[in-house]
């Protein structure tokens, strides 16, 4: 029969065991304070985001892409429109993000990645905040008119404000038609910012 000390010996070790958590990481790079690196934990971040896109897109998709983390990427990826269209869309989604924040409007899509981070700097007055968020403004004027003045205007603008800003993924599989309105705005956002070559003719892209 186990005398007093050794039962009290083994209920402290059950007790230190219970408390003792999940084991430690293996095979990581630690500091001397057992820490570990936060290269470490971002490697594994990186895994988890790159399983996860591998779920949800399937293995044909390059996931290890910045591309793939939102539709307007994924459409890329899929080879559906070219780097310029891409571009192009990826310009269009920062005015606008940066038009939401100056102005103080809620961003539309609570699932929308937040493509670009765009404040203030340390003593900026109000006159001058109120005049980046005019500019911003007139720039999202500007660029809904230039969607608003394709053919189908209405259809263009929609489609690429539910690609770039609503980030709707269901839209990789759109119809042909409406692919055609998304690269018609894009190409339209293209030629006002001069991303390609004005030689080129609308049509030709658009074939």
């Amino acid at each position: 029969m186990a005398s007093k000390a050794a039962r009290l010996k083994a209920k402290r070790s059950i007790r230190a065991t219970s408390r003792a958590g999940r084991p430690p990481k293996e095979n990581v790079d630690r500091y001397p304070s057992g820490k570990i690196k936060p290269s470490e934990t971002e490697r594994e971040v990186k895994s988890v985001v790159i399983e996860a896109r591998r779920r949800l897109l399937g293995a044909n998709m390059n996931v290890e892409s910045p591309y793939a983390g939102y539709t307007l990427g994924r459409i890329f990826l899929d080879g559906a429109i070219r780097e310029e269209h891409r571009q192009a869309g990826d310009e269009y989604a920062e005015s606008m993000a940066r038009y939401y924040r100056l102005v103080g409007v809620p961003f539309p899509s609570a699932r929308a990645q937040s493509l670009f981070s765009i404040g203030g700097h340390a003593g900026e007055t109000t006159i001058e905040f109120a005049a980046r968020a005019r500019a911003a403004s007139n720039k999202m004027m500007e660029l809904e008119r230039i969607l608003l003045c394709c053919v189908d205007g209405p259809q263009v603008k929609q489609t690429v404000f539910n690609v770039c800003i609503m980030d709707y993924d269901h839209l990789r599989g759109m119809p042909k038609q409406q692919m055609l309105w998304l690269r018609r705005g894009l190409i339209a956002l293209m030629e006002h910012k001069g991303l390609r070559d004005s030689s080129k003719s609308v049509t030709t892209e658009i074939a």
